[in-house]
């Protein structure tokens, strides 16, 4: 299976990549090819509404989100992983999420495998309840198969996380796919 992975965080060295890394180590023991894109080192603008793709694009804006769409395109499976910031994702990775409507037939038409990675500093029981609701909505409306989630609660700095139980639980997924 091809597994793209969204990587929306803008610390190169952070938790999320930490998870990022152990979910595609696991993936790739399982036999799949792992693509692991920084979202937010992309020139990617975010969407305009203007609606000139008429949902199945090409976008009028001319920057790296026609590769990427590729990218997405060419896979079996798609990977989000981002920090929690303010109980959303990131808004780079929010920009890419955006910026599907410019091929959202094709997308739905894939019916493509997901998966949701998040880390966040805060540790209480509600911490991801938003983040996950438009996750599940997100796969509800592109039709996506979710393959599940490891959401890191107190996973603030990256030793608080590579002490964490949820390393292993990331690259259990990948693992298991």
């Amino acid at each position: 299976m091809n597994i793209i992975v969204l990587q929306g965080s803008p610390n190169r060295e952070g938790s999320t990549r930490i998870m990022v890394d152990a979910f595609a180590d696991g993936a790739s023991m399982a036999g799949h090819r792992v693509e692991i894109v920084d979202v937010a080192r992309l020139n990617i603008r975010p969407c305009t509404g203007c609606v000139k793709c008429g949902y199945e694009g090409p976008c009028v804006q001319r920057d790296a989100m026609g590769e990427l769409r590729e990218k997405i395109l060419a896979s079996d499976m798609i990977v989000f992983a981002t920090p929690l910031y303010y109980f959303g994702m990131s808004a780079q990775l929010k920009t890419i999420v955006d910026r599907f409507c410019s091929f959202n037939s094709s997308l739905r038409s894939k019916r493509m495998k997901s998966a949701l990675l998040a880390v966040a500093w805060d540790s209480d029981d509600w911490t991801f309840e938003a983040l996950t609701t438009h996750y599940r909505t997100l796969v509800r409306y592109l039709d996506f198969s979710n393959q599940g989630m490891v959401l890191g609660y107190g996973c603030g700095t990256p030793s608080l996380t590579m002490n964490s139980s949820y390393v292993e639980q990331a690259r259990e997924l990948g693992r298991s796919l």
